[in-house]
């Protein structure tokens, strides 16, 4: 499973994609990891990205896209808790 695991890696990260660049892919990469919160992808993958040829603004606004997914489930999951609880509310 694990050299199917690392070929299918090898084939999303192949320098000639067939519809985005690496760069792109990279950068992709990072928002998700940011997201996910996996430092080994964050640490790697920003370095890929750079040597694909981002630029320090890319890669923050890949953060920033990142922050505002990642807000965006909390506030998500916020209403979620308050609908199921709203049943189970008690006067005050």
């Amino acid at each position: 499973m694990l050299k199917a695991c690392l070929a299918f890696d090898s084939t999303v990260f192949a320098a000639d994609g067939p519809e985005l660049p690496l760069k792109v892919r990279e950068l992709i990469t990072v928002a998700v990891a940011l997201t996910t919160q996996c430092s080994y992808r964050i640490e790697a993958h920003s370095e890929n990205a750079m040597k694909a040829g981002a630029i320090m603004g890319e890669l923050a606004e890949a953060s920033w896209v990142a922050s505002a997914i990642r807000a965006g489930g909390g506030f998500a999951h916020g209403r979620m808790a308050f609908k199921v609880a709203q049943p189970h509310a008690h006067s005050a």
